[in-house]
């Protein structure tokens, strides 16, 4: 697997909108992961304050030096991430995208995974793609991702704090 605009689009990803023109009635409404790409001449510049919302009373902004640690210089991959149905089945990609954009205009998320992306200047340039993947099979294809990624790069994405692993 290649953690490229085209590796990604290979292995069945669509999308790749920047956030600022992402149309997300275009999102489709079913279950599947998705990921954040930056640009090829996209640089990061880190933010003193995060633009994302305060979950559970928390700051999201972490100091430069740890944004620093956890950014990875080679890939275009700053995050990974999974939309499932929900306990009433009324979730999925579409609403989980947008949830992820709301929490980086600073309304308060139900969770707080991915927060550091909202910690980079010029985010309206970055770029969310998807893919649609079975309810049941989400939870590996994340993992997977995640595992695959970690071979790649030795770490995960800058914005993933916490490695996926299937639940038995």
């Amino acid at each position: 697997m290649q953690f490229t605009r085209k590796g990604l689009k290979d292995d069945g990803f669509a999308g790749f909108r920047p956030f600022k023109d992402l149309e997300v009635m275009r999102v489709p409404q079913g279950t599947g992961v998705f990921a954040v790409l930056r640009p090829q001449e996209f640089q990061p510049v880190f933010l003193k304050k995060s633009t994302a919302g305060v979950f559970k009373k928390k700051d999201p902004s972490l100091p430069e030096p740890a944004l620093a640690a956890e950014w990875v210089d080679a890939a275009a991959v700053l995050y990974l991430g999974k939309a499932g149905p929900g306990s009433k089945g009324n979730r999925g990609l579409r609403r989980q995208v947008q949830e992820f954009l709301d929490f980086g205009q600073g309304k308060p998320p139900g969770h707080w995974d991915g927060r550091l992306v909202w910690q980079l200047k010029d985010t309206g340039q970055l770029l969310i793609a998807w893919k649609e993947v079975p309810a049941e099979a989400l939870n590996k294809a994340e993992a997977e991702y995640h595992t695959a990624f970690i071979e790649e790069y030795g770490k995960l994405p800058f914005a993933n704090l916490v490695r996926a692993r299937v639940r038995n």
